[in-house]
């Protein structure tokens, strides 16, 4: 089979196209399933069932500013794969693709390596999960500075437009890929996981267009001997389509090695991000080379290696002593805007140097499903998930993931639950925590839930801090009522009814409890 560069940048983006719908369709599907088995009740538990909780000793004393020093490790392990990778696809270009120029010089490369290193900054925008204007924002910065670069290092005078259709085709294209694939809740959390798998369908779907070109040309008396009312749209459709009953199972194995090998930390969800901007971008030159050089335009994608290489270095860093503090997350539901944005602001910086954990719901489907949820679900295994009596709480719970990612970051780990067992999953849940962050924002005497959860955490005989996030719709009454008795200092009150940078820093720096004593905190957080 014949696969040009022009059939290949086909396959990409169709794959790509489809990864991004089928996440979304995905996403929606995981959320009414969740739904579903959320109000199932509960089964009968086993006899004999042990629903002890091991003792935790005390974590690590961490604070904001040691949040603050691992946020700029990771940071700078993303600059530094991003130019490894930049200076190593400007040299395989100047060497290997522009050979017969023979325009290899120092200067060249390192020109070619800054001007190439603008995906660091989509990189660096997935980590902190920016907006996307602000992302265009540094993009359009990172436009104007290339251009001022390209204009002083220039040999021959080169019209403006000239530079600004070079750079625009250079980060505008990768760029459209990288919006669908990465950018948007759903596709950002789902799609790039799926993109192998589409990819390998897309290419049944060209094989079988080609196995049909081919029978055409043989002129086959098995496809003149097709009924009449089989048009050749209805054949190139079943040629289309067809293909993927087979390419099926590879694909679906291809996604539990993926499952598995994200359970064993040999993927995390931040490298697989950054692997897939710079996959793209890489892939792009990629096709630009094969014009001259074929398939061996290939090449460019050796700078890929940089990035198992560098996080398998970054692995065997030595871990932080102590036990790294745990965070729970309780919040009104029904609020998805807003305990997202809360995920975006504060939980994402919180996972640089503690876990995460909380009860698994809806509103945060987008935020917290990794690859091990989306290909238990495709192979019809999230209701395992579940925990269906009391007595499976306590397995569950030992059973998170609480060792960092090489990457740095800790993962987030969640309970699912029935109707009728999360009360049990809570009581574990804050028995394993540090401090809690509380979102009540909205809070009103009818969310039972809440108020259940409030009573626990004022009881809680070894919990830290509980920090309440609350607005002028918070029924402050009420939630003081169900947290009479807490030990002092332990519900730390923060009025979030407009939430800003300030006020996301104060929210993070109240978490850790190693920075300030709980007496002295000021009376407006009380």
């Amino acid at each position: 089979m014949d696969y040009s560069t022009g059939k290949l940048a086909f396959i990409f983006i169709v794959a790509t196209l489809l990864a991004a719908v089928f996440a979304l369709l995905l996403a929606r599907r995981y959320r009414h399933t969740m739904r579903t088995l959320m109000s199932a009740p509960a089964a009968a538990p086993p006899p004999g069932a042990d629903v002890r909780l091991a003792a935790l000793g005390a974590p690590a004393r961490i604070g904001l500013a040691d949040n603050r020093r691992a946020g700029w490790r990771v940071t700078a392990l993303l600059v530094l794969m991003s130019a490894l990778i930049s200076f190593s696809s400007a040299w395989l270009f100047l060497s290997v693709a522009m050979a017969k120029e023979n325009i290899l010089t120092p200067a060249r490369l390192i020109v070619l390596g800054l001007l190439n290193l603008w995906p660091v900054i989509p990189a660096l925008g997935l980590l902190w999960r920016w907006s996307r204007a602000r992302m265009l924002g540094a993009l359009a910065l990172w436009f104007v500075a290339s251009l001022a670069l390209m204009a002083w290092r220039s040999i021959e005078a080169q019209p403006l437009s000239t530079m600004m259709l070079y750079l625009g085709s250079e980060i505008g294209v990768p760029m459209l890929f990288i919006a669908a694939l990465c950018l948007g809740g759903a596709t950002r959390a789902i799609a790039p996981w799926l993109l192998p798998l589409t990819l390998v369908l897309v290419w049944a779907s060209i094989a079988g267009v080609d196995l049909l070109a081919w029978i055409v040309d043989a002129r086959s008396d098995w496809l003149k001997a097709m009924p009449g009312w089989l048009n050749a749209y209805v054949v190139m459709l079943g040629f289309v389509v067809a293909p993927w009953l087979i390419a099926w199972w590879p694909a679906r194995q291809l996604g539990r090695w993926l499952g598995a090998a994200y359970t064993r930390k040999w993927l995390s969800e931040l490298i697989v991000l950054f692997t897939a901007v710079w996959g793209i971008v890489l892939l792009m030159r990629a096709l630009g080379a094969g014009g001259d050089m074929g398939l061996a335009g290939a090449v460019m994608l050796l700078p890929l290696a940089w990035v198992p290489a560098t996080m398998a270095i970054a692995g065997r860093q030595p871990t932080p002593p102590g036990r790294p503090p745990t965070l729970l997350v309780l919040r009104v539901f029904q609020r998805d805007a807003q305990v997202q944005a809360l995920f975006d602001d504060v939980v994402e910086r919180w996972r640089l140097t503690g876990n995460t954990v909380l009860i698994a719901g809806t509103d945060l489907v987008e935020r917290t499903i990794d690859a091990s949820d989306i290909f238990s679900f495709i192979d019809g295994r999230l209701g395992e998930r579940f925990i269906r009596h009391p007595a499976e709480v306590n397995a569950r719970v030992a059973g998170f993931d609480l060792q960092r990612d090489a990457d740095g970051r800790h993962r987030i780990n969640e309970v699912y639950c029935h109707d009728s067992t999360w009360q049990q999953a809570l009581d574990a849940l804050v028995a394993g925590s540090d401090v809690v962050l509380m979102d009540l924002r909205s809070f009103k005497t009818h969310n039972r839930g809440c108020r259940h959860e409030l009573g626990v955490l004022a009881r809680a005989p070894r919990l830290g801090r509980v920090v309440v996030l609350t607005d002028g719709d918070t029924d402050r009454g009420e939630a003081a009522a169900a947290t009479a008795g807490a030990p002092p200092g332990r519900f730390v009150w923060i009025d979030s009814a407009r939430v800003n940078a300030t006020k996301r820093r104060e929210v993070l720096a109240a978490l850790f409890v190693a920075d300030t004593a709980a007496t002295s905190l000021t009376p407006e957080h009380r």
